[in-house]
């Protein structure tokens, strides 16, 4: 069984004419994959479904062994806390908050995760070069430095699937390979499950798989 597998997904906006339809995708552990696409194209709205985010209209997303369509709303977000780690384009950060504040916010109500992330913390923010910036609020942050703090909350409880949204996308070129061999290496060492949204087509070569979004317009 693929430790994630999607099977005759279909999603719409209503009153728009953007249609998604992805008949088969699976990805194994220990498996990196890229969705790339035009901007508009569904990338954002597939990572949003495989993650129970967004429900779909059709078919089904299973992690591991958990189809997410069986779950109300409070297992799934249990499930996402515990199991999935999550980079989002906006980062989704608190701005009076310190940069570890930040991290460990998500897992407060976690015994487990959050001593998990306390654990692998500093060695997080000395990999994305942010351990200065640890006691720091977030507003004192810079767009890049931000987004290496959104990569560190979602990696810090080693998560079983990551998703990651442009994860790259404020980053110079030297700080955003940093940030792509942390990701793919971390996968491949816990064989977890990494996607990757990314517009940059010099990062494609780099994971195990590309898919593009072009399959998958109805």
């Amino acid at each position: 069984m693929p430790a994630l597998s999607v099977t005759d997904l279909a999603f719409s906006y209503r009153g728009e004419g953007f249609r998604l339809c992805v008949p088969s995708l699976a990805v194994e552990s220990g498996t990196t994959l890229a969705l790339a696409g035009a901007s508009g194209g569904g990338k954002t709205t597939l990572l949003r479904l495989m993650t129970g985010l967004l429900p779909p209209q059709a078919g089904r997303v299973c992690l591991g062994e958990q189809n997410l369509s069986g779950l109300n709303r409070e297992s799934l977000r249990a499930f996402r806390l515990r199991h999935i780690g999550l980079v989002f384009q906006d980062f989704a950060l608190l701005d009076y908050l310190t940069v570890e504040e930040n991290i460990l916010l998500p897992h407060q109500f976690s015994r487990d995760t959050l001593s998990s992330a306390r654990r692998n913390l500093p060695a997080l923010l000395e990999r994305l070069q942010m351990e200065r910036y640890r006691a720091k609020t977030v507003s004192q942050l810079s767009q890049g430095e931000r987004q290496r703090v959104a990569i560190a909350r979602a990696m810090a409880h080693e998560p079983r699937f990551l998703f990651a949204d442009e994860p790259t996308a404020s980053l110079d070129p030297a700080r955003g390979r940093i940030v792509t061999d942390l990701l793919i290496d971390d996968a491949r060492r816990r064989q977890s499950v990494l996607i990757v949204v990314t517009h940059d087509h010099a990062l494609l070569p780099r994971f195990d798989q590309t898919r593009r979004m072009e399959e998958f317009a109805a």
